[in-house]
This record gives structure tokens, C-alpha cells and sequence, in this order.
């Protein structure tokens, strides 16, 4: 009995891994390494999202790497910044990640970031990363990488440029529409001065017509006054 009662179990942890696993692979998918370096003592990997729209979320996950015994980071910042309407700079975040802290050879630490990007945020994002740390008995270098990450498809523009395209295609089936009628027009017109022409050839004729009658009916009646007017011969 206990058994039976275990195998439906087995079944429904063995789905719910495998369908963690399909989610991770899906998210890992969206994820992209944009800057990856080795320095002395130590090695710096930034992933992020490969691409987002304004309103979504986009993450960033940094990885440091500690390959040097006696490392020290005085202190280590990351801040992730955008483009308000694609121009006006705009901090996203910024966070302290290390400060006064001594390291462990070969001991690798992952932070990861997930944040929403405003709707007024497009193009392209960016990681800062500034940082100073020392080995024993080395100099301290500061350093300062802007790393291109995220890219934050620009809807705005998109969505105008379909309007646009709507708008065009609106206009040439207009401007298709006027040449037809056009063409209409032209041939109507013809026809017109066409029945126009008849007209005043009809209403000529007829008028000629009418001429010809009162001349006849003038003529006819002329005549029969001459005849009746006509004096009698007395034999």
C-alpha cells in the first residue's frame, strides 16, 4: 500500500523538475554575457537580458571571481543607468556591492538584479562598475567600465511608424480612388460634350424645321389668296 501511494508522488515530483528545469532553460535563454574580463586577481562577468520594452523588467546578474590569495576590494559599485526618450540619462539603480572586504582565492560570488524599466526608458542601457582593490603587496588601481547591456526596444517609435505605414497606405488607396474617378470624370465629361453637340445639332434641325414649315404655310396660304383673289372670266 505504501508503495502505491509513493509512485503518484515520484510522478509528480519528477513533472514539477522537469518543468523548473524547462522555465530555467527558458529564462537562461533570454540572458546574454556583454562583458566578461579578467583582471589581476580577480575576474568580472555581467550578464543581462538580452532585450526588453519600456514597462517590462530587465535583469542584470554580475559575477566576481576572487583568483588571487591577499585580495582586498576597498569597495565595488554597480549602477545601471538609461536614456529618458532615448537622451536624457537616468539612473535605473545603483548599489554598493563590496566595501573593506578581503576576498578568498578561487571564491565566486553571483548578484543578480532584477528591475522594471519605466515607460519613458528606450535604446540602449548600460552597467557601470566602478571599483578599487588591492593584492599584497601591489599598487590599488581604480577602475571604472561602462558595460553596454540591455537593449529597450524604442515601442514608441515602432508604433508611429506603423501609423505611418497605415496612413501611407491609406493615402495611395486614395490617391487610387482620385485617379479612377478622374478617369470617370474625364470619360463623363466626354459623353457630355458629345450629347452636347447632339443637342445643338437636334435644336438646329429643329428650328430649320420649324423655318421650313412657316415658310411652306406662308407660301400655301399665299397662294390660295391669289387663287381666291383671282378675278372670274364672264363669257
Amino acid at each position: 500500500m505504501k508503495l502505491k501511494t509513493l509512485i503518484p508522488l515520484f510522478i509528480s515530483l519528477i513533472l514539477a523538475l522537469a518543468l523548473v528545469r524547462s522555465g530555467s532553460a527558458q529564462s537562461s535563454s533570454d540572458m546574454k554575457t556583454f562583458y566578461s574580463k579578467a583582471y589581476a586577481g580577480m575576474s568580472v562577468r555581467v550578464d543581462a537580458t538580452r532585450e526588453t520594452v519600456p514597462g517590462d523588467n530587465m535583469t542584470v546578474e554580475l559575477w566576481v571571481n576572487c583568483t588571487a590569495d591577499g585580495v582586498h576590494v576597498d569597495y565595488f559599485n554597480l549602477s545601471i543607468y538609461g536614456f529618458r526618450n532615448g537622451t536624457d540619462k537616468t539612473f535605473l539603480t545603483v548599489k554598493s556591492i563590496m566595501y573593506n572586504v578581503s576576498l578568498t582565492y578561487n571564491n565566486l560570488t553571483q548578484y543578480n538584479f532584477t528591475l522594471q524599466v519605466p515607460a519613458d526608458v528606450w535604446d540602449t542601457t548600460f552597467v557601470e562598475l566602478l571599483f578599487k582593490y588591492t593584492i599584497v603587496d601591489s599598487s590599488s588601481p581604480e577602475y571604472d567600465v561602462d558595460v553596454v547591456v540591455t537593449s529597450v526596444r524604442n515601442t514608441y517609435l515602432e508604433d508611429t511608424v506603423s501609423r505611418l505605414g497605415n496612413l501611407t497606405e491609406s493615402y495611395q488607396d486614395l490617391n487610387n480612388s482620385y485617379w479612377q474617378l478622374n478617369e470617370t470624370y474625364n470619360e463623363l465629361q466626354q459623353k457630355y460634350t458629345a450629347l452636347e453637340g447632339s443637342a445643338n445639332e437636334l435644336d438646329n434641325t429643329r428650328r430649320a424645321v420649324a423655318i421650313l414649315v412657316v415658310t411652306t404655310v406662308f407660301f400655301v396660304a399665299t397662294t390660295l389668296y391669289l387663287v381666291l383673289r383671282k378675278p372670274k372670266d364672264y363669257w
